[in-house]
């Protein structure tokens, strides 16, 4: 199985505002809890961050048929970016949206973001943990047939 992570503008910043939270995560931290959330499994990640939206879209274009699911952190554009939606939309993946937890501040909400209703799952919370709880909800369903919007409702 191969999951494509997609981070979006500033998330190799997020050291630079944990640091003012008093925290030490980092991009590093965080893409590195990922690959060892998947040792030991028939995971393979492919994990792209940019700023520029056109090379997140080549991104998915070029990798879409050998994916099965997509997790998302669209950091700012998750308020606007329609290009990518629409991308999403076309390349009909299962799609994890992962948000920070607002007393972070990095980012939009669930309620805020263009992508939440596209996404099978959002997961929103401390960016220590939120990554993690997005590459889990793919272990625990992809195995067994497709993420659907019904198995993911709880969360």
């Amino acid at each position: 199985m191969k999951i494509l992570v997609l981070q979006g503008p500033n998330l190799n910043l997020i050291g630079v505002q944990s640091a003012r939270k008093g925290k030490r995560i980092t991009l590093d931290k965080i893409n590195s809890a990922l690959r060892r959330l998947t040792r030991n499994r028939p995971i393979e990640l492919k994990v792209l961050q940019t700023h520029r939206i056109e090379k997140a879209i080549s991104f998915l274009q070029r990798n879409r048929n050998q994916a099965q699911g997509i997790l998302l952190a669209p950091m700012a554009w998750g308020r606007y970016e329609l290009s990518l939606l629409e991308t999403l939309n076309l390349v009909q993946l299962p799609v994890v949206q992962v948000l920070f937890d607002e007393e972070f501040g990095f980012g939009p909400t669930a309620g805020e973001s263009v992508f939440t209703d596209l996404c099978s799952a959002t997961v929103e919370g401390p960016p220590e943990s939120v990554f993690e709880t997005g590459l889990t909800l793919f272990m625990d369903n992809l195995p067994q047939g497709t993420l659907s919007d019904t198995s993911l409702t709880d969360i």
